[in-house]
């Protein structure tokens, strides 16, 4: 009796999709925070 074999991209974890975009959200994410920080502190001044 042979077993059916699954698909890895039907069974693929979400989680691992988006660690490939990891390298360019958290420089993006981090340049647009100081922009933010810079903003706040030039306007609260």
């Amino acid at each position: 009796m042979s077993h059916p074999t699954t698909n890895q991209t039907q069974n693929a974890d979400p989680i691992e999709s988006l660690v490939h975009t990891i390298p360019v959200v958290i420089p993006v994410l981090g340049g647009l925070m100081i922009f933010l920080l810079a903003f706040i502190a030039v306007f609260m001044a």
